[in-house]
Formats: C-alpha cells, sequence, structure tokens
C-alpha cells in the first residue's frame, strides 16, 4: 500500500465528483450495463443518499439495459407482493400498501420514501410494457420461517388440498415455537427438542414432484404462483436450518444465509429467462453482503457472502459497487426490535478509507477501482466502515469497523462526505442528530 498521501493524490485524480442533485449517472451505468448481475451496496441500512443514487442507477439499468429485476436484502414473501403491484397484479392501490407487508423489524429499511417512490416510477414503467417484459421486485432473505410456512399452505389449499392437508401436518412440528423461531432454534440446538429437518425437507421435495402438474394449470400466471411457492418452501427448509445454526456461531449462520441469498439469484435468473431470453438482474444489500469477503476480515474468519459467491459463479458477467460516508446522520435503532432513530454519524476514524476519501477533499464522487493506478493504491488493508440496523457509536470502533482492501472488495465505489439519514414512512421514534456540542466526543 502507498503512503496516504499519495493515496490521496491518486483519489483526487481518478475521482469522478458527483453533484448533490445528481439523478443520473451515465459513466458507471454504461459499463454496469454490460454485467449480468450488478450488486449495489450499502454502507449503512439508513442513508438517504445511498438509496437515492442506487435507486437512479437501477432505473437507468431496466429502461436503457433491459435488466430484468431488482432483488433486495428482504424476505422474500414480503417483497414479493411489491412484486406484484409493479407487474399490475397486486390489490394495493399505493406503494405504501404495497410495502405494507414490511411489518418485521427494521421497516424503515423498505418503509421509507426513496423505496415509495422507486416502486411507483416501476409500476409506471411497467405499465408500459407486455406482462412478460415487466420488470420485477424480489427478496432474497431468510427470516421469514412463519410467513412463507403460511405462503405454501395457502397455495396448496388452492391447487391441492390434501396435499395441503400434508403439509399441514409437516408444518405443524415448528408450531409448537408459536412464531418466534429464534426458540426453535435454542431448543434443538441444546436439545430441548427434536429438528424439524426432514419435514421440511420432505414439503419442498413433494412440491418440486408435482412442479410440472402445477405449473402447467394456466400458463404464465400459474408457472409465476408454482415459482413463488417453491421459493417460499425453499425458505422454510434454510430459515429452518439456519435457526438451528444461530447459536452455533456467527460463521455458519452468516454462511448459510448469504447462500441462500445466491440461490435466490440463481432461481429468480432461470425462472425470469425460463422463455430463452438473457436475463440481467440488479441486487440492493449492504456492503457487507455484496463487497467480496475475501478482500475484508471476513474471510480470514471462515465467512463468504454473496459478492464472493457471485463473482465466483458469473466471473465477469458480476460487478459491484459499495458506498462510503465521512459524516452526518443515519436512521438506526440502539437494540434489536428497537425503534427507528435518527443518529449523528461520528467523524470516520483515522486510517480508514472513508478518512482518507475525505482527506482527499473532493466531497462526492464516484471511483472506479479495477484499473491502475487506483486499484494499486487502494489494495492495502484498511478500516471500512459497516453500520446495520443498529449504531453504537460509543462503541463504534469496535462495533462498526473491519479491515479491508477495497479495490479487490468492489468493482466502484461512491463516497458522500456528508450523508442524511433515510426518512421512514413512519417519522422517527426519537432524533439524536442536533449538532454535537464543541467538545464532542470527549465531553471534556
Amino acid at each position: 500500500m502507498g503512503t496516504t498521501t499519495n493515496a490521496v493524490q491518486v483519489v483526487r485524480a481518478g475521482a469522478e465528483i458527483i453533484s448533490p442533485d445528481s439523478v443520473t449517472f451515465p459513466s458507471v451505468t454504461e459499463r454496469l450495463a454490460a454485467a449480468k448481475i450488478v450488486l449495489l451496496g450499502e454502507a449503512t441500512h439508513g442513508t438517504h443518499e445511498f438509496y437515492r443514487v442506487r435507486a437512479a442507477i437501477t432505473q437507468e439499468l431496466i429502461e436503457r439495459h433491459g435488466f430484468a429485476a431488482v432483488v433486495v436484502e428482504a424476505d422474500w414473501p414480503d417483497a414479493y407482493r411489491v412484486n406484484r403491484w409493479v407487474r399490475g397484479t397486486g390489490a394495493d392501490r399505493t406503494p405504501e400498501e404495497a410495502l405494507a407487508g414490511f411489518e418485521r423489524f427494521p421497516t424503515w429499511m423498505w418503509r421509507n420514501h426513496v423505496v415509495a417512490e422507486f416502486i411507483a416510477w416501476l409500476r409506471e414503467h411497467n405499465a408500459r410494457l407486455e406482462p412478460a417484459r415487466r420488470a420485477g421486485f424480489y427478496g432474497m432473505d431468510l427470516y421469514s420461517l412463519y410467513r412463507s410456512m403460511e405462503a405454501v399452505l395457502g397455495y396448496l389449499d388452492k391447487v391441492d388440498p390434501d396435499a395441503a392437508r400434508r403439509a399441514r401436518n409437516r408444518y405443524a412440528c415448528l408450531e409448537h415455537f408459536g412464531t418466534d423461531p429464534q426458540s426453535y432454534g435454542y431448543a434443538t440446538t441444546f436439545g430441548l427438542s427434536e429438528t424439524c429437518e426432514q419435514q421440511v425437507v420432505a414439503q419442498l421435495v413433494e412440491l418440486r414432484r408435482r412442479a410440472a402438474e402445477y405449473a402447467s394449470r394456466d400458463g404464465r400466471i400459474a408457472e409465476d404462483d408454482y415459482f413463488f411457492s417453491e421459493q417460499n418452501a425453499r425458505v422454510v427448509l434454510n430459515a429452518e436450518r439456519y435457526y438451528r445454526t444461530m447459536f452455533s456461531g456467527r460463521a455458519e449462520s452468516w454462511n448459510l444465509r448469504d447462500t441462500h441469498m445466491v440461490e435466490t439469484l440463481v432461481a429468480l435468473d432461470a425462472h425470469l429467462g425460463r422463455d430463452g431470453r438473457a436475463v440481467k438482474l440488479v441486487v440492493w444489500a449492504h456492503n457487507s453482503h455484496l463487497g467480496d469477503a475475501r478482500a475484508t476480515h471476513m474471510g480470514r474468519l471462515g465467512e463468504l457472502n454473496v459478492g464472493q459467491l457471485v463473482r465466483e459463479r458469473y466471473g465477469h458477467d458480476a460487478l459491484s459497487l459499495g458506498f462510503t460516508t465521512h459524516v452526518g446522520t443515519v436512521t438506526a435503532a440502539s437494540d434489536w426490535d428497537g425503534p427507528s432513530e435518527r443518529k449523528r454519524v461520528r467523524p470516520s476514524l483515522e486510517g480508514s478509507y472513508e478518512r482518507l476519501f475525505h482527506q482527499s477533499g473532493v466531497g462526492n464522487f464516484l471511483l472506479a477501482l479495477d484499473k491502475d493506478p487506483v486499484r494499486d493504491a487502494l489494495i492495502g488493508e484498511r478500516l471500512e466502515r459497516a453500520i446495520g440496523v443498529i449504531y453504537l457509536p460509543e462503541t463504534e470502533r469496535a462495533s462498526h469497523y473491519f479491515g479491508a482492501a477495497l479495490s479487490r472488495q468492489f468493482d466502484f465505489v461512491i463516497h458522500f462526505d456528508e450523508t442524511t439519514a433515510l426518512e421512514p414512512l413512519e417519522r422517527w421514534a426519537a432524533d439524536e442528530s442536533p449538532e454535537p456540542a464543541e467538545t464532542f466526543p470527549t465531553g471534556m
């Protein structure tokens, strides 16, 4: 790694300045458009600029380059309600209603004004196209164990009541724990209960065995309905495994979750391309999922992620873009299941990529990481900040920083020197964003 002074000069020379009101990004979009899978990250789950730019790039990729769908870090059944609405088949009347399925913490990740505006645009865009060419909105996460069970049963009730009865008998194994999957994970991990693994596997196997029959009943609509149900059964299978691994160590549960996300991408690719067309997908998730784990401390801990698995599978047909910020505000919680708060983000630490970008003095910019001299200047390990749904500024170094080699982690990065909090549809429960005292952070 070169010196900080050299790296600052390289960044300054290679940066493409972004104006605060930018709504198009032609230079990066043209390069991303050549890929089959485009991964668009975020350094926090609650920054307005990250969501706004991600939505703007995605609109260009869908409208001008024929991308077939956006796949987000959200649960499958909740996102599929949005998918039906943007494709003109849902019963919801407004984007806010279409997003109403996102009831699980953290609701602001998807129930916010940027996403509402994006899906309203997507519905309008799709209305001009034939149904088969309309772009979709899908989730790839696996937390929806019980909601996905309900969706499988609801589907089978309509197409095969006898199969629905068998499915209820199998899924009853999981109902002993109410609607708390973590209780199931705890009980099975510590030998307090038998697992339900055989039952959920059997259910997915039976559903797949009847796939041709179910999917052929009413053309494309039946195919879509079957695919929705099969994916829910896959969620149940992988969620059951995930909650059993939660108490066995972070790496195993993390790897299972990100592997499930990539399995979902692959399944969507096959489903959307079943008529022979080439399918291109945009993925929205946190930097920690989309930046190649092999370039971070995650890889050294035995963790993999979506970015790594997608690169291994698709090679140069996959491109990734991460985001960073130096200071500002963010929507986050202080505890799991806690209320949303607008919090002030502390200035980035010395020795971090965020501080390096701040020192460049460029402000807001796009940087291609895959070409010299930028690649060489940013290939050494520095600190990188990651804020999820919880932000703990009092323990920021331990809670929110990790080591990474940025130019091996992403193909591009967009830096906003000062960012603002994402605005939820339901206003913040608390606001900690007023200007800090002059004595911050020492209090002296």
